[in-house]
């Protein structure tokens, strides 16, 4: 797999990591790894979901330092490498504060083709109490809304699934876009796959039957769905940078 250009065209970079070995996570936040160099640390995991399929101990991961005396851990788990059936690897965020910074730059750089072209960009829409990742504007095309879900749940058949746990908050979200859908305004649905193993995404109904049902009525709404997977690039000695390069298909 070509991972050679850290300087492509909307891709986020990121800080310089170190690199370990999964031992374990535990109490959803902690995350003990080995570096490559024998010691053992313990790393801040910024993921609160089940992270399944993501969370396999004996993996290569990779960790960022941190010296801020502030902070409680000096080590954050950002990536890991997952075995595939061919013997190679595939990379996934387990990040998922970097999700909306990932799409930001995607959407910057006009890398998502649906979503391209809109003169202006804010973050955090407030609407109706709830809040929104981000609202696109333009004088002629109007308004649209923009909610990004971070996805790395590939299940054994191959495909990828969200949510991974039951998520209220998801269904909230889904039920504020139908109504923006519903008010004539343009609502999207933002599927960041952060797992390079996933082509296409479906509601995982075999989780949290809820959601599913809510993003059939979004879409029956209006709600445009998309889903983009992420490409990883680095050059030795230099830091990681990710992309949304892909467009992926979407199981309604």
């Amino acid at each position: 797999m070509d991972r050679s250009n850290t300087d492509e065209k909307g891709a986020l970079p990121y800080p310089l990591l170190t690199r370990g070995t999964l031992l374990r996570r535990y109490k959803r936040f902690l995350a003990d790894v080995r570096l490559d160099d024998g010691r053992e640390v313990v790393a801040h995991c910024p993921n609160t979901g089940a992270m399944t399929a993501v969370n396999q101990p004996g993996c290569r991961v990779w960790v960022e330092p941190n010296d801020n005396p502030r902070r409680k851990l000096a080590w954050t788990w950002e990536l890991i490498e997952l075995p595939r059936e061919d013997g190679g690897v595939d990379m996934a965020s387990v990040n998922t504060g970097r999700a909306n910074r990932i799409a930001e730059q995607a959407l910057g750089a006009g890398l998502m083709a649906p979503l391209a072209g809109y003169a202006k960009l804010k973050r955090e829409a407030r609407v109706d109490g709830a809040r929104l990742d981000f609202v696109l504007d333009d004088p002629t095309r109007g308004r649209a809304y923009v909610e990004v879900k971070q996805v790395t749940l590939r299940e054994s058949d191959g495909l990828g699934y969200f949510p991974d746990a039951v998520s209220q908050r998801g269904t909230r979200h889904l039920h504020t876009l139908a109504r923006l859908a519903g008010q004539g305004h343009r609502a999207v649905l933002l599927f960041c796959v952060a797992h390079e193993g996933i082509d296409s995404v479906g509601a995982a109904a075999h989780i949290d039957p809820a959601y599913a049902a809510a993003l059939a009525d979004a879409v029956a709404c209006g709600v445009e769905v998309l889903a983009y997977g992420v490409r990883f690039s680095w050059q030795h000695g230099a830091p990681f940078a990710v992309a949304l390069r892909r467009q992926l298909g979407v199981r309604l």
